[in-house]
């Protein structure tokens, strides 16, 4: 079989996500430079970074991280294309694990009790095939050790994309969207809210608010990228 494999990378040869430079045969997605040089936020170990400040005064988040910073046109816009439109899951997910190796050595998040991902809608479900956000959750969960939850938190109004939104249009295209289910099981949780992108955080905001009523509910988000100009 490695062999195989061996014949086939010289005819087929995997490339980074990122750079689209050819793989090595111990890299995986994405190459080691990219590892190293992609724009990392390390905003897990700020107290106060730009992701607090983004919903200061809308949530009361304990932590809010992200692993990347996006750029237009740049090698993690690059990833997150991978990701959502060539159906590459399993790249979300070892991500999200990459992720949460260093969220670990870092000793943030510790004490999150269940990790939720943004969900889409089942319509939206069914055209696309899988949840990027879920599959990325999928690898925070697995490396953090924590469980995730992707049935009680539901997407319950299909809205339209957010692309070409702006701030206000996002807000009113997300509002009451989200429906949480047997919400007395989250009473003095600490939640992991996750989502692909963080823009506008207008669809964090919407998930907020069908969760801030649970008593002693906290909550942290987390994504794969942030995008500093929305």
């Amino acid at each position: 079989m490695a062999l195989i494999n061996d014949f086939l990378s010289l005819i087929y040869p995997r490339q980074c996500e990122a750079c689209a430079n050819n793989l090595f045969k111990h890299e995986r997605y994405i190459c080691n430079y990219c590892k190293l040089n992609l724009p990392k936020s390390n905003y897990h170990q700020l107290i106060d970074n730009p992701i607090i400040q983004t919903f200061a005064g809308r949530i009361p988040l304990a932590n809010g991280c992200t692993y990347y910073l996006y750029e237009k046109s740049g090698r993690v816009q690059k990833l997150l294309h991978a990701i959502k439109y060539q159906e590459q899951k399993e790249l979300a997910r070892y991500v999200g694990l990459l992720y949460a190796k260093e969220l670990c050595d870092a000793n943030s998040l510790a004490n999150v009790d269940v990790v939720i991902p943004i969900p889409l809608h089942k319509n939206k479900l069914k055209a696309r095939g899988f949840n990027q956000s879920e599959w990325f959750a999928k690898g925070l969960s697995e490396g953090l050790k924590k469980p995730m939850e992707t049935v009680l938190f539901e997407r319950v109004v299909d809205t339209k994309t957010q692309t070409k939104k702006n701030r206000y249009q996002r807000w009113e295209n997300v509002e009451g969207i989200f429906a949480l289910h047997q919400s007395e099981s989250f009473s003095d949780k600490h939640i992991l809210l996750v989502d692909d992108v963080i823009t506008t955080g207008a669809t964090l905001e919407a998930a907020w608010l069908a969760i801030k009523s649970v008593p002693g509910v906290k909550v942290s988000v987390a994504s794969i990228a942030f995008a500093t100009k929305a």
